[in-house]
């Protein structure tokens, strides 16, 4: 064989750095020695079958072990089994060629539809922008959903959370705001749902329309906890990179509860104690790190939805009340609505937007405030209105809110293809407003 052909094959040949073994595993962890490498580094395992390795990553270390999970099963991983660093760090490719296309948890097309093209590289930790660089919220995000536009109005850069129990209308929601928001993309990370859902939301929730400018991330609940993680930093990554170049961007997660339960999948693998509910403290130092990445910078924005699930409709649990003292208002979605047929079922007195004072008409605030005041005034009788023990006339303010029920619950319902700009919401409210005595005594 001549030098040259030698040489080429050599060439041909991956090159590790760092050399390890395997010693054992336990449960979802893998420990190796002899591997060098910091928290987040990939590395590969050869379980020793032809031409099988298995993607793993570096989440702690135990004395002089290093404590890996993998990216698969692990199924066929044996003590002295080989490990090798990867010489690339971890990112995500990113390019123009990505609207439109489906990726699974580690960033790479899952629809079929080949490479996204010509990338660049951009690396999953990214840093939160700077608080005294970042552009102050002064411009109403239009969503389409008319209980957001007028009651809980968003801004661009705001980040919010959808707090819901399981089947009360999340993603729905989500493929609403999708495909009429007034943003220059989506990235939408799927993370932990049902493996059906998924092409429920592209294909229904989403749309084609939606799809088009949009970007999803999908890993389903049966992934392993380490794809599950990533998937919401991959999301977010590419959310930045859209960003950096100048757009505004929309980054919805579903759901970030599921991204929590991931990490204390995670936490308890590596041996760390539970705490709170069975979560480790990490958990609750990583989701604001997580959040915090969304919002305004110099130059472009991103605007954040993140849904939380509540466990047992339990809005206290403590994944929502950590969600919730981070995020710049909640939308509240409650089973009592969804079971009564009220779509989308957002409980407008139990949910609130922390920037709509700064970007809405002080006329707009003042209307919807008092509009506020008539449905707490009806839920607030409502059992003796229900029983007839009410009479009208006894109090003004109350009949008020028995008339003018009807036309507010018209406008807080709407179907899934309906669409409404936010000018005609503001109008329709203070009309409504003016209508009820405009705050008459």
């Amino acid at each position: 064989m001549s030098d040259t052909m030698a040489l080429a094959r050599m060439e041909g040949i991956s090159r590790f750095r760092f050399h390890g073994r395997i010693t054992r595993v336990v449960g979802l962890v893998v420990e190796a020695v002899g591997v060098e490498g910091a928290v987040g580094d990939l590395c590969r395992i050869h379980p020793g079958r032809k031409g099988e390795t298995v993607l793993a990553e570096i989440v702690g270390f135990k004395a002089d072990h290093v404590l890996l999970m993998p990216l698969g099963s692990v199924e066929g991983i044996r003590p002295g089994a080989g490990v090798e660093r990867q010489e690339r760090t971890s990112g995500v490719a990113f390019g123009a060629g990505l609207l439109g296309r489906v990726l699974d948890g580690m960033g790479r097309p899952m629809d079929g539809k080949g490479p996204i093209g010509p990338s660049r590289m951009v690396p999953l930790a990214g840093e939160p922008p700077n608080p005294l660089t970042r552009r102050p919220i002064r411009k109403i995000l239009s969503t389409g959903v008319r209980v957001l536009d007028g009651f809980l109005t968003m801004g661009r850069g705001q980040r919010m959370g959808i707090f819901a129990g399981s089947g009360v209308g999340k993603s729905t929601l989500l493929g609403m705001i999708a495909r009429q928001a007034s943003a220059d993309v989506n990235v939408i990370a799927l993370l932990g749902e049902r493996g059906r859902e998924v092409r429920d939301f592209i294909e229904g929730s989403l749309g084609e329309e939606g799809l088009a400018r949009s970007v999803v991330v999908v890993a389903t609940g049966d992934q392993p906890a380490l794809i599950r993680a990533r998937g919401a930093l991959v999301a977010t990554a590419l959310a930045e990179a859209f960003r950096d170049e100048g757009k505004e961007v929309l980054l919805m997660v579903d759901s970030v509860t599921r991204v929590a339960m991931a990490w204390r999948e995670m936490g308890l693998a590596v041996g760390e104690p539970p705490t709170t509910r069975g979560y480790p403290p990490s958990v609750f130092a990583q989701l604001p790190r997580l959040l915090e990445r969304a919002g305004n910078a110099e130059v472009g924005g991103i605007t954040g939805i993140y849904t939380v699930l509540v466990e047992g409709d339990d809005f206290q649990e403590p994944v929502a009340d950590h969600v919730r003292s981070v995020v710049d208002g909640h939308v509240v979605l409650t089973r009592k609505l969804a079971a009564a047929g009220h779509y989308p079922a957002v409980d407008v007195l139990q949910s609130a937007s922390r920037v709509r004072d700064q970007i809405v008409s002080r006329e707009v605030i003042r209307a919807s405030n008092r509009l506020e005041e008539l449905l707490a005034l009806y839920q607030e009788k409502e059992d003796l209105i229900a029983v007839g023990a009410y009479e009208a006339g006894a109090d003004p303010h109350l009949d008020r809110a028995i008339q003018f029920r009807k036309p507010l619950q018209q406008l807080l319902r709407q179907e899934v293809e309906e669409a409404t700009s936010v000018n005609d919401m503001f109008r329709a409210i203070v009309e409504i407003d003016r209508a009820a005595g405009g705050g008459e005594e």
